[in-house]
C-alpha cells in the first residue's frame, strides 16, 4: 500500500461501522446485485417447471432443478474469467463495474425476451457478469485492509450483511410481483435493482484504493490476440456441442461439474508451479486444499435452498398464513433475516476474541458439520403428506443453515485474501468461488436424486457425510494451520 493510500485508509478507518469508508461503496453495489440475483433466483425454478397456464415454461421438474444447479455453478465458475480479466487486463475495480452492466443486461433479457430464448440469453449474461462481480468485489474489499489488520474478518462480516440485505428483500418483492402480475414483472424488478446498484457504485468509484484499478500481472500486448483467439475457440466449441446435442439441459449440471474439476486442478497446478509464488505462499496454497474440499461439501448442501428446499416448499411446506398462501420465493428470505441479525454478532465475537478466536480450519469444520446437522433435522418430517411440514419447522432448520454459513462463508472469503499469493490475488478468490461452483452444480445433481429417492435416505445420508467431513477437518486442523504460516 502506498503512502497516499495508507493515509487515506487511516482517515477512513472509523467512518463506516469502524471500517474504512470505502467499504460502504462496495457494500452498496453488492447489496443491489444480490437483490437482483436472489430475487430472480427465488422465482427461477418454479418459472421453469410451472405449467404454461401458471405462467411458466412447463419443463420437467428434474430437468429444471438440474438447470438451476448448473446455472448456479456457472455463476461461480465464471469467476475464473472475471479474476483473469482483473489480474491480467484491467484490475479488480474496473472489472467489477463492467460486470455490473452485464448483469443488468441479463435481467433485462429475462424480463423482456419470452420463453426459453430469454432464459438462455438472460442466464448466460447474469452468470458471466455475476462471476466477474463476485470475485472482484471480494478482492476490492480485501484491498481496503492491511494483511495484519484485525478488523478484516469483521469487515467481511459487515460486507456479508450487505449481501444478505439484498438477498432478503429480493425474493420478497419479486415473489409478490410474480404472484400478482407474472414472472416477467418479477424479472423486471431484478433489472431495476441492479440498475440502482450500478448507479450508486459509479458515484463512489474514485474513493477506492488505486491498487484495485491496476492489474497485478499485466498481460503483454503481444499475447492478447492469442488469448482472444483461445477464448473465441472455447465459445465456438461450446456452441457446437450444444448444436450436436452433447450439452443438453438434462446434463448441464454434470457438464459444469466436469469443467469446475478441470479448472480447479489447473488453477492449483499453475499457482503451485509458478516462479512468482514464494516458498511460504506455496505452503499456504497447500493449506487451502482441505479448506476447498470442505467448502465444496458445505455448498453442495447449502445451495439446495434453490433446488430441493424450493421444491420442498412448493410441495411439502404449509405456507398458509391466516388464510393467505405465502409465495414460494419468500422461503428464500428466511435465511437472510437470520444473517442480518447474526452477522453483526459474529463480527463482534471475532473482533472481541481477536487472536484467541478459533482457527479458520476449526471454523470450516464446525460450519460443515453443522450443515450436516441441518439436513438431519428434516428427518422428523419424513413421510408427511402434501403441505404438511409446519412453516416454523423450516424456519428452525434454516436458522441452523445460517449458523453454518456464518462459520464458513465470510471466513472463507477473508482467509482466501490472506492466503493468496501476491501474483494471484484475485484468481485465488476465484479459486474459493470454484468450491462454491462445484458444490452448487453438485446440488443440482443431488436435487435430481431427491425427486426419486426416499426422503429419509436422502437427508440422512447427506447429513451424515457432511458431519464426517467436518470431523475429519477438525482432526487435521493443527497441521493445516502450520502450513498456513502465520495466517489463522
Amino acid at each position: 500500500m502506498s503512502t497516499t493510500e495508507q493515509s487515506q485508509a487511516e482517515r477512513d478507518s472509523h467512518s463506516f461501522f469502524g471500517q474504512p469508508r470505502s467499504l460502504a461503496n462496495v457494500f452498496g453495489v453488492e447489496l443491489w446485485e444480490r437483490f437482483s440475483f436472489y430475487g430472480m433466483q427465488g422465482i427461477l425454478l418454479i418459472y421453469l417447471y410451472y405449467s404454461a397456464t401458471q405462467g411458466g415454461l412447463g419443463i420437467p421438474k428434474v430437468t429444471a432443478a438440474g438447470v438451476v444447479g448448473a446455472y448456479g455453478g456457472a455463476v461461480y465458475l465464471s469467476t475464473i474469467l472475471g479474476a483473469w480479466v482483473a489480474d491480467r487486463l484491467i484490475g479488480s475495480e474496473r472489472t467489477l463495474f463492467f460486470s455490473a452492466i452485464v448483469i443488468m443486461l441479463g435481467h433485462i433479457s429475462l424480463a423482456l425476451i419470452p420463453d426459453v430464448t430469454g432464459v438462455v440469453v438472460g442466464l448466460l449474461l447474469i452468470a458471466v457478469g455475476s462471476g466477474g462481480l463476485k470475485a472482484n468485489a471480494t478482492s476490492v474489499v480485501g484491498s481496503l485492509y492491511r494483511p495484519e489488520d484485525p478488523r478484516r474478518d469483521a469487515g467481511f462480516s459487515i460486507f456479508y450483511l450487505g449481501i444478505n440485505l439484498g438477498a432478503f428483500f429480493g425474493p420478497i418483492l419479486t415473489g409478490l410481483l410474480q404472484s400478482t402480475l407474472g414472472f416477467h414483472y418479477g424479472f423486471g424488478l431484478a433489472a431495476v435493482g441492479m440498475g440502482i446498484g450500478l448507479l450508486q457504485y459509479s458515484f463512489g468509484r474514485k474513493r477506492l484504493p488505486e491498487s484495485s484499478r491496476r492489474a497485478p500481472d499485466p498481460l503483454p500486448a503481444s499475447r492478447r490476440l492469442p488469448y482472444a483467439l483461445i477464448g473465441l475457440a472455447g465459445v465456438v466449441i461450446i456452441v457446437v456441442f450444444v448444436l450436436i446435442g452433447v450439452i443438453r439441459a438434462e446434463n448441464l449440471a454434470l457438464v459444469v461439474i466436469v469443467l469446475v474439476v478441470i479448472a480447479t486442478i489447473s488453477y492449483f497446478t499453475v499457482m503451485l508451479s509458478s516462479k512468482l509464488v514464494t516458498r511460504i505462499e506455496r505452503k499456504r496454497i497447500f493449506a487451502f486444499i482441505p479448506l476447498f474440499i470442505a467448502s465444496a461439501a458445505f455448498w453442495s448442501l447449502y445451495q439446495q435452498q434453490f433446488t430441493v428446499v424450493t421444491i420442498y416448499s412448493d410441495e411439502r411446506l404449509d405456507r398458509n398464513l391466516f388464510g393467505w398462501t405465502m409465495p414460494v420465493s419468500w422461503v428464500q428470505s428466511i435465511n437472510p433475516i437470520f444473517i442480518i441479525i447474526l452477522s453483526g454478532v459474529f463480527a463482534a465475537i471475532w473482533t472481541k476474541w481477536g487472536a484467541r478466536q478459533p482457527s479458520t480450519p476449526i471454523k470450516f469444520a464446525a460450519g460443515t458439520a453443522i450443515m450436516g446437522v441441518a439436513f438431519l433435522l428434516f428427518l422428523p418430517f419424513v413421510g408427511g403428506g402434501a403441505n404438511s411440514t409446519p412453516l416454523l419447522a423450516l424456519v428452525g432448520i434454516l436458522f441452523v443453515f445460517t449458523i453454518a454459513e456464518l462459520l464458513l462463508s465470510p471466513v472463507g472469503l477473508s482467509v482466501t485474501t490472506k492466503l493468496a499469493p501476491a501474483a494471484f490475488t484475485t484468481q485465488m478468490v476465484a479459486l474459493f468461488f470454484l468450491s462454491v461452483s462445484l458444490g452448487t452444480a453438485v446440488s443440482g445433481i443431488l436435487a435430481e436424486w431427491y425427486t426419486t429417492a426416499p426422503e429419509g435416505l436422502y437427508f440422512g445420508v447427506l447429513g451424515g457425510i457432511a458431519i464426517v467431513i467436518g470431523l475429519a477437518l477438525a482432526i487435521g486442523a493443527r497441521p493445516i494451520v502450520k502450513l498456513m504460516s502465520g495466517v489463522r
